[in-house]
């Protein structure tokens, strides 16, 4: 009997002591003497100063670096690597003047449109038009010149849109280059910057918790309508067809229709399970609302 006793007191759990006054009295009397001498929680006060000043420098510093570091590095790469480079290997190692038949057909319709404007400008009123630099006739005289002359200018402006558009190609191939280098420089820093960036996060993160119900909702409708709203199909168009312009790609109307009809629909479905999932639960006075206002 004596050996069970003991085994069973062996694998008993520890018992916590509880003294005579309960530690909950405990925690409101030192609450109540930190209010009543606040400066005896002075160093306490000083700690959480300087941890929200570490956080606040941080942040800042973090977040310049992953803004303005590949923005200067693209800038000086392109200026002085990739355009040198490209220009070197476009003009000594290819017979091309344009990039695709993209650039092709834009040569082809303004040298169309200048043929036509130089045939328009002559024959709308012969009499009062003013003689060209690139005339050498009279008004008036040897009129069979013309077709010459006006050969000659075409020449020249062909000539013009050929080295126009052999730079437009150079620029697209650094640009895209430049693009790659920019996005291998911005996820370098972000895995070199670990630290900084959970700090950042953090400080986003409580900077936005801590902003009124009304700013929060007023931010999620200002976002999810700039992104997709109604009138956010043409803003798509337009950073669609910027970005195929600054890398020299064709503009392919079905391409641009379909890339508008899904990205759209995709991030609002994104949205719109954030908000159910996560918001939700960390704000759901945030929620209410949002919704309010939606209403």
């Amino acid at each position: 009997m004596y050996n069970n006793s003991s085994k069973f007191s062996k694998n008993q759990k520890p018992i916590e002591l509880i003294g005579i006054i309960p530690r909950s009295i405990i925690r409101t009397l030192n609450r109540f003497i930190i209010q009543l001498f606040p400066n005896s929680n002075y160093s306490l006060i000083r700690q959480e100063f300087e941890i929200s000043r570490y956080q606040f420098n941080v942040s800042i510093g973090s977040l310049i670096i992953l803004i303005f570091v590949p923005l200067v590095g693209t800038f000086l790469a392109k200026t002085f690597v990739f355009i040198p480079l490209t220009q070197y290997i476009w003009n000594t190692q290819t017979q091309d003047i344009f990039l695709n038949s993209f650039f092709e057909k834009e040569a082809l319709l303004e040298l169309q449109k200048y043929e036509e404007q130089l045939f328009f400008d002559y024959f709308v009123s012969p009499k009062s038009y003013e003689t060209p630099i690139w005339a050498s006739y009279q008004i008036g005289v040897n009129l069979n010149k013309f077709p010459d002359i006006l050969n000659s200018q075409l020449q020249k402006k062909t000539l013009e849109l050929a080295t126009e558009y052999n730079q437009k190609s150079i620029e697209a191939l650094a640009n895209l280059c430049s693009d790659f280098f920019s996005f291998g420089t911005f996820i370098l820093l972000v895995r070199s910057l670990k630290p900084e960036i959970i700090i950042l996060k953090s400080f986003l993160l409580e900077s936005i918790y801590n902003l009124s119900d009304t700013t929060k909702s007023f931010l999620l409708i200002f976002s999810t309508d700039l992104l997709v709203g109604f009138h956010s199909p043409r803003g798509w168009e337009l950073i669609l067809e910027f970005v195929l312009n600054r890398i020299g790609f064709p503009h392919d109307e079905n391409f641009i229709f379909l890339f508008v009809a899904t990205l759209p629909v995709l991030l609002d479905t994104v949205f719109k399970y954030w908000v159910f999932r996560y918001l939700n639960k960390i704000s759901p006075s945030t929620v209410a609302t949002y919704h309010s206002i939606l209403e």
